[in-house]
């Protein structure tokens, strides 16, 4: 937030606003919790900050001649989004491994969840899923349905590209997948896993 208003600034633009409004997990729906774990981190509750598989396939792939994809845990962009500057590098990446241990060994999965929801950019100014959802939806991040849900994870891998306020066919079709996938990890109840998952 603070890098985006210094970003502004530079800029000239004196219409740019930070829009931040956090809210306890408890306030908001179960519904954008299942959404952004099964878009973004469906292992979320059994690793401890690191999908080992997730970042092997994407170092196989990118052998292979893929350009190399981003395979971040919550716990990793919690981490890059709480104490860190975006952009690539080493130094970046290295920082962002050891504020990842020092997370989940300090803090449960169900905070770590909080912490992601609220922090995670939106769109330029929006954070967290209460500015997002009185923004684009006129409503509390409480009252949404599992389709709003859905939508509003579609903007996480880049949401600057991916505009709530405008969603175009590729967002419309990752909503359908993500939808798909909440159903597959069997609706709200799943989330029961993160008591469990503990520390």
């Amino acid at each position: 937030m603070f890098a985006a208003q210094l970003d502004a600034w530079r800029r000239g633009d004196a219409d740019f606003e930070l829009d931040y409004r956090p809210q306890q997990l408890g306030a908001i729906s179960p519904w954008v919790a299942l959404a952004v774990i099964a878009a973004e981190d469906q292992k979320f509750p059994d690793h401890h900050g690191f999908d080992l598989d997730a970042i092997g396939d994407a170092l196989e792939a990118h052998r292979d001649g893929a350009r190399l994809r981003g395979a971040s845990t919550l716990s990793q962009q919690v981490a890059k989004n709480l104490f860190l500057w975006s952009g690539r590098s080493w130094l970046r990446k290295g920082l962002e491994v050891g504020y990842t241990v020092l997370l989940e060994a300090l803090l449960d999965k169900r905070r770590i969840l909080e912490l992601h929801l609220n922090i995670a950019e939106y769109g330029p100014g929006i954070y967290g899923v209460e500015a997002a959802a009185q923004r684009y939806f006129g409503r509390s991040a409480g009252s949404l349905d599992r389709h709003r849900a859905a939508l509003l994870a579609t903007a996480l891998p880049n949401p600057r590209r991916f505009r709530l306020d405008q969603p175009d066919a590729s967002m419309r079709g990752r909503q359908a997948w993500i939808l798909r996938q909440m159903r597959n990890l069997g609706g709200t109840a799943w989330l029961g896993r993160l008591e469990r998952a503990g520390r």
